[in-house]
């Protein structure tokens, strides 16, 4: 049996680094089956187009995975797929939280033949088989312990994924427009593919907001060290032979929430060799610990995401998230900054507590500190959490069914102290002002002592990081971004080219020097 796993886009931003799900279920699929991967932020397709290509390749059966942003296309392919005869399943955690929906048992019309609730390690297989006989159940869930809970899979074994054959074309963030002007940074910047990696599921912070503990649970699983090690060697491997950059995001929801099994992985890298540029989601208060940054920085660690969310303590307050303090931010980022790790800074607008002006005094905030990557999105209510509970208990949510109609950065609920519309204005705000060619220049300019490959990964990064907000999909919109910032891009290629030449020239004065006495008379 040939099968699509496809994980659709939302329509209007797009997400460059693939989702592990797909590759990580390709690995258990069992012998004799065929698995296609698309997805649909790398290679967009309409409905009509994805349609043809199934039934072109002769797929038998879809798997689409989806979270609450993307479920609406997600239902549109399913249904469109359905139409034309093929067999879908749907998984992820909106249809962990929401299967009536996906099954049309809520009085909504059915997307899916079948569902696959919560972590699919063990489901997968199963099903699969079931659908090659044409006995494809409705549902699909993990065993449950004695209290009724899913019983989550220890990850040891972990599925070897073969990242160092696999076809990753379709996940380079480098655009084609881009990849010459890009390849003239140097440092295999023409092509740039970011790999998601997890070490470990789960987190027990349990945020108001956050669907993680959810659907990974409390309890933290870990992958053992040296099948994280063998990954990343696989990958540096890789690098090296085709001369590109390679990265990793480690996706893993908290990678240092177990500071002493985190150290533990890194120096298992350090020693084995294995560095390779990576990106990992870490909480503010874990990274106070001064070895662990230090170890961050010798295995590799480049950037870090962190979850800030707000500049007012009131606000952390508000979503339980007290253990995050907004005082100690600027610390945690000169930190960083002095190992040369910089950082994702993500940041909610609409808190209750949030006023008029919140994008203005974020921002201010943000440039006082080093430069790095800061990341606005508004406060949403995902179902089955605790902050939708909350809102839906007090009667306000306008938008029940939010992800039905899918507005990007327009608000569910009106914040207390400002409209929906002045939410979305702010957050419009603050894009603008930290995205902007003069804000670009300031972030290299700011790093100037520093290597030209920080440098430029400084500004490739800013450039796509902007793509989040304001869509850059096109030819056209992306000869526009790089015109607009042409004076930052044009110093960068001569700094590069000055350094190349200076290199040509001493290894010609060191042959030189070498070859001299071998031609020398008597």
């Amino acid at each position: 049996m040939k099968i699509l796993l496809y994980n659709p886009d939302n329509g209007v931003t797009r997400n460059f680094m693939p989702h592990l799900w797909m590759f990580l279920l390709q690995s258990i699929t069992p012998p004799g089956h065929e698995v296609v991967l698309i997805d649909g932020n790398a290679r967009a397709m309409d409905d009509e187009e994805l349609v043809r290509f199934v039934g072109e390749q002769g797929i038998e059966l879809v798997g689409i995975g989806a979270m609450t942003r993307m479920i609406a296309k997600a239902y549109r392919v399913a249904d469109a797929l359905r139409a034309a005869g093929v067999k879908v399943v749907m998984g992820g955690p909106h249809v962990t939280e929401c299967p009536d929906e996906a099954l049309g048992r809520d009085g909504g019309p059915r997307h899916a033949d079948a569902v696959a609730l919560g972590e699919a390690d063990e489901t997968w297989p199963l099903l699969v088989e079931d659908a090659a006989r044409g006995e494809l159940k409705e549902v699909y869930q993990p065993e449950t312990d004695a209290k009724g809970n899913d019983r989550k899979p220890s990850l040891q074994p972990y599925p070897t994924i073969p990242w160092d054959t696999l076809p990753l074309e379709q996940f380079s963030l480098v655009p084609g427009v881009a990849r010459p002007l890009l390849s003239r940074l140097g440092g295999g910047w023409g092509s740039f593919y970011v790999v998601p990696v997890e070490t470990g599921r789960g987190c027990p912070y349990g945020c108001e907001f956050c669907t993680v503990t959810g659907f990974f649970g409390d309890s933290i699983r870990f992958r053992t060290n040296q099948s994280v090690v063998e990954e990343l060697l696989r990958l540096k491997e890789r690098a090296s032979r085709e001369r590109g950059q390679i990265a990793v995001f480690f996706i893993d929801d908290n990678l240092a929430i177990n500071v002493k099994r985190t150290k533990s992985l890194l120096r298992d890298i350090i020693d084995a060799g294995a560095q390779v540029p990576w990106v990992a989601q870490i909480s503010a208060n874990l990274l106070r610990d001064e070895e662990l940054v230090d170890l961050i920085a010798a295995s590799g660690g480049k950037w870090v995401f962190i979850g800030m969310e707000s500049i007012d303590p009131a606000n952390m307050a508000d979503v339980n998230k007290n253990f995050s303090k907004p005082g100690e931010y600027g610390a945690v980022l000169e930190r960083l900054a002095r190992r040369n790790i910089f950082a994702i800074t993500s940041f909610i607008f609409g808190m209750d507590n949030d006023t008029p002006g919140v994008a203005e005094r974020t921002v201010r905030e943000i440039e006082s500190w080093p430069p790095g990557l800061p990341v606005f999105g508004q406060l949403t209510p995902f179902p089955a959490t605790p902050l939708y509970d909350r809102l839906e208990k007090a009667g306000r949510l306008a938008r029940p069914k939010h992800w039905l109609d899918f507005a990007p950065f327009v608000m569910a609920h009106a914040p207390l102290k400002m409209t929906i519309e002045e939410a979305r204005q702010e957050t419009r705000r603050a894009w603008e002002a930290s995205y902007s060619p003069e804000r670009n220049a300031q972030a290299v300019a700011a790093i100037s002592g520093h290597d030209l490959q920080y440098r430029i990964s400084m500004l490739v990064s800013r450039l796509f990081f902007r793509g989040i907000y304001f869509p850059q999909m096109t030819r056209r919109a992306w000869l526009k971004l790089l015109f607009d910032n042409r004076r930052t891009i044009n110093a960068l290629v001569k700094e590069g080219f000055s350094k190349w030449r200076a290199s040509r020239k001493r290894s010609s004065e060191v042959q030189g020097a070498v070859t001299a006495p071998m031609t020398g008379g008597d």
